[in-house]
């Protein structure tokens, strides 16, 4: 029972991404033809740079998860580690959003390691790195180039996105919402779910005496958010989009906040929607907007697909 359910919310996922991208080729009025014609069109020197500098992204987000492993004192062998971050990465082109990548290591590795608790704060920790980094970068980018943007929705979009982390960390690492929370779920019928808030926040507490490993965290988490919006400036200068990079500085690290939510497979469909969306803004032509997230997911599917390979020649490894 408990499989068919999981295949049948894959399934909706599915229907959910055909279903946006019809949506968009459909109100946008994009012409299929000019649109592959726009692809076929790009400069491939600047293409070659953006595909070259994208890898850096999946590198810099290992060896920051990897610095958290170390924190905990959990011994992993390079290649185990490895081939977990990279089923991880393969997944997450099928599974909804970036999150079904991070079910996927979790699982992985707490098998290995029979530390389940331990593994799932690592990761938990990685993505909140991931998402600090993303706001402090668009922020960042605003304040640089306030002027550039002025329309309210991206605004709101960005204000939403602080307010969320800020109600994170408070959750987090405030003692007195803590514990208002936990006796809140003191009720009968929530013990499972309080020991496992209680736990998450033991494992995740463990990591406060650890400053340098925080800073250097944040530090790996700041160069990621800022490679990626790059990598796509490549892309959309190939395709002849000439707009300031703060744009992408500021436009990508909230899309990239948006597509967290398990809604579509990979994040297809809602991903390129909120790329025509707010790159409209800038002035870019609807069309090229969504030839520049189709490439960019190209360049996710490639890499994902090398760490797929990586995943399933360590099979045997490490079963033994």
């Amino acid at each position: 029972m408990y499989k068919f359910k999981k295949a049948l919310f894959v399934l909706l996922r599915i229907i959910i991404s055909v279903v946006l991208m019809v949506l968009l080729f459909k109100l946008n009025k994009i012409d299929l033809r000019a649109l592959v014609n726009d692809i076929k069109g790009a400069d491939r020197l600047f293409l070659a740079m953006g595909f070259a500098i994208f890898p850096f992204v999946h590198i810099f987000s290992f060896l920051r998860w990897q610095m958290l492993l170390k924190t905990t004192g959990i011994s992993i062998p390079l290649k185990k580690l490895i081939s977990s971050f990279c089923g991880g990465i393969f997944f997450s082109i099928f599974l909804p959003s970036t999150i079904g990548g991070d079910l996927v290591r979790t699982a992985d590795l707490a098998v290995h390691t029979q530390k389940a608790k331990q593994v799932i704060a690592t990761v938990f920790l990685d993505r909140l790195s991931g998402y600090i980094g993303l706001v402090f970068v668009a922020l960042l980018a605003i304040l640089l180039g306030g002027e550039l943007i002025s329309d309210k929705i991206v605004l709101f979009s960005f204000a939403i996105i602080i307010i969320l982390l800020v109600i994170i960390l408070l959750l987090l690492f405030n003692s007195f919402i803590y514990a208002r929370i936990t006796r809140f779920l003191s009720v009968p019928g929530a013990g499972k779910i309080r020991e496992m808030i209680r736990d998450m926040h033991r494992e995740i507490h463990i990591f406060r005496n650890h400053k340098k490993m925080i800073i250097g965290n944040l530090a790996l988490s700041l160069l990621i958010q800022v490679i990626f919006p790059v990598s796509v400036y490549f892309i959309g200068f190939s395709l002849g989009i000439k707009i300031n990079i703060i744009y992408f500085l500021i436009f990508l690290p909230i899309i990239g906040a948006i597509t967290l939510l398990p809604i579509s497979i990979g994040g297809l469909g809602l991903r390129e929607g909120l790329y025509v969306v707010y790159f409209a803004k800038a002035g870019v032509i609807k069309q090229l907007a969504l030839a520049m997230s189709l490439l960019s997911f190209s360049f996710i599917v490639f890499y994902g697909a090398i760490g797929g390979v990586i995943y399933v020649l360590t099979v045997h490894h490490r079963r033994i």
